[in-house]
């Protein structure tokens, strides 16, 4: 869809209530822009269908059919444009079920104008953003060209456009940040601040102070007005780690706040208006912790919107060397030196090793093998992978069977080390007789060990 000049956009206001949509145009003339109007969800695509728009307001329920229909259309059609729902107070489900589909956010009723016009400034912003910002640093965070990698890139590339809140899974080391600030940094809040949270590494007696903020004298010690995570991270996005780690009571009043999109500082009796995306992340199975009573249902429904699953490093298995050389190269430059290369056993060693601490344990141990190497080669010693640990890869990528096939070959190969190539002592050692051993190594591949 061809973009329009600045000064000629246009919204889709659909609603069956005259007076609702009267004062939706209103509002959006004064900021001085086209409206068109839709009594029903027949009217409204036949305009999508020959018109096009920079952004769609629908009511969740119409004469004719519902505002999901509208959002599905808009999905299916590939029309470029965001489109919000305006939903019944209390409807958590109907908001939920709109931003799944597609939606760009919600507004609940009675419409607020203010949050209106926030809603329409966002939506106006992230249609100008077509083509994608590169991060900070200068490059991609997320780096693979591996099909697990490509896909969580897809999936970034549409959260981006989207106010929908995002549940980032996967395990520790994965990345889990990398992709919320790559969202945040793709998205049209990406001129405004991304604060990060652990939400795990907060006392208990201090996580309502640090979230919403605190003012003068509302405890001993709180000397002056202060703002929480929410006020640092106005017009950006809120990124929640360790979302888990929240108590319960805390849980109520952050809840609270995504439904109502106001906090009240501790010690204030005035709500005060936020605008925050919320992306939340853990590395714990958070259905697990519902059902344990540890995570309220309604929050866990609110936050998981939209899941981005991030791939462990094993599934990754094409982009190790990739990763490594990028990794080991960037910790070079940052400690003034040139890059070593890598032994072809080293980068084998890493081909085979499991990472069960993904892309964070392949930074720690390169940054621990550039100060171990000669400064010249990057050898297997240098990255201090135990045999084990290798073998444990190998036997956790190659089956049950082949680790056994793999123990026994080597048991086989320094047993004849041992008599210096003689097969009828080896088997001895080994229990087993010749014509077994025999058959055993021919299986295995080492026909030519030894003597005949």
């Amino acid at each position: 869809m061809a973009r329009k000049p600045r000064n000629h956009r246009r919204v889709l206001v659909v609603d069956d209530e005259v007076d609702l949509a009267d004062l939706l145009e209103l509002t959006l003339v004064k900021l001085g822009l086209d409206v068109d109007k839709a009594n029903n969800v027949a009217s409204a695509r036949a305009l999508l269908d020959t018109r096009n728009y920079d952004l769609v307001l629908t009511d969740m329920r119409m004469p004719d059919g519902e505002g999901l229909e509208l959002i599905r259309h808009i999905q299916s059609a590939r029309l470029d444009v965001p489109a919000a729902v305006i939903t019944a107070y209390g409807s958590t489900d109907n908001a939920v079920a709109a931003l799944k589909a597609g939606a760009f956010d919600y507004l609940a009723k009675p419409v607020s104008l203010e949050q209106l016009r926030t809603l329409v400034k966002s939506a106006l912003r992230l249609d100008d953003e077509v083509a994608e910002p590169a991060p900070a640093s200068g490059e991609r965070p997320l780096l693979g060209e591996s099909a697990a990698i490509r896909q969580v890139l897809d999936l970034v590339a549409k959260l981006a456009r989207s106010q929908a809140p995002v549940y980032v899974t996967g395990e520790s080391g994965s990345g889990k940040e990398r992709a919320a600030r790559m969202i945040h940094a793709q998205s049209a809040r990406a001129d405004k601040p991304f604060i990060a949270v652990n939400c795990g590494a907060i006392p208990e007696n201090l996580v309502e102070s640090e979230f919403f903020g605190y003012r003068k004298g509302a405890f001993t010690g709180a000397d002056s007005d202060r703002d929480g995570f929410f006020q640092a991270a106005s017009g950006g996005t809120l990124f929640l780690d360790e979302v888990a780690d929240l108590p319960l009571a805390m849980q109520v009043k952050l809840l609270r706040v995504i439904q109502e999109r106001k906090v009240r500082k501790v010690g204030s009796t005035v709500e005060e208006p936020v605008d925050v995306r919320l992306i939340s992340a853990t590395h714990q199975n958070l259905t697990d912790c519902v059902d344990a009573g540890r995570f309220r249902l309604d929050l866990y429904y609110r936050l998981n919107v939209i899941e981005l699953k991030m791939p462990p490093l094993r599934e990754m298995s094409d982009d190790i060397v990739l990763l490594a050389r990028h990794i080991l190269a960037r910790l070079a430059a940052n400690n003034g030196v040139d890059a070593p290369a890598f032994a072809p056993e080293a980068l084998n060693a890493l081909a085979r090793y499991h990472f069960p601490g993904n892309v964070r344990e392949l930074e720690n141990m390169l940054e621990r093998a550039l100060a171990l190497s000669d400064g010249a080669i990057v050898t297997p010693c240098d990255l201090q992978l135990d045999r084990e640990d290798v073998e444990l890869a190998d036997a956790t990528d190659g089956g049950l069977q082949g680790y056994l096939d793999r123990l026994e070959k080597q048991a086989i190969l320094e047993t004849i080390e041992k008599t210096n190539g003689n097969r009828t002592q080896a088997a001895r050692l080994l229990g087993v007789t010749f014509r077994s051993l025999r058959y055993r190594m021919d299986r295995l591949g080492l026909a030519g060990k030894g003597e005949a």
